[in-house]
């Protein structure tokens, strides 16, 4: 009986670690086609196309109809060459508004601005592109 108990105890901790490992959202799927970024504004996110790098900043509202969705980029950074899903990424700053886009493939880099403020929004400018 006692052997029987040992077993039941090993195999349900056992369901509970395989259980645990197939709902893991802590780390990112590199296989998906769009992810969305947290901003440190609770309202907030950002929508990346991680096989093209276009970006929407997208709002949401539990209140209102302060909700929706503004696009960042919308130019194809991969230039149709590898367009496959976890290319691109974003990496958060130090300041709030920004971000880093990353094409993993080549070592690229864009800043990325959002703001609510239209003028003030957008894919800045490559930081650094390899040739």
């Amino acid at each position: 009986m006692r052997k029987c108990k040992i077993y039941l105890i090993f195999y349900l901790g056992l369901v509970c670690l395989l259980l645990s490992s197939c709902f893991d959202t802590s780390e990112p799927k590199e296989t998906v086609r769009y992810r969305l970024f947290e901003t440190t504004n609770r309202w907030t996110f950002l929508q990346l196309d991680t096989a093209t790098g276009r970006i929407w900043q997208i709002q949401y509202d539990v209140e209102g109809d302060n909700r929706g969705g503004v696009v960042l980029n919308s130019q194809d950074l991969s230039n149709g060459i590898q367009r496959i899903p976890g290319r691109f990424t974003l990496y958060p700053t130090q300041n709030m508004w920004n971000y880093i886009l990353l094409d993993q493939i080549n070592g690229s880099t864009w800043q990325i601005q959002w703001s609510q403020e239209e003028d003030k929004r957008g894919i800045i400018g490559s930081i650094f592109r390899f040739q």
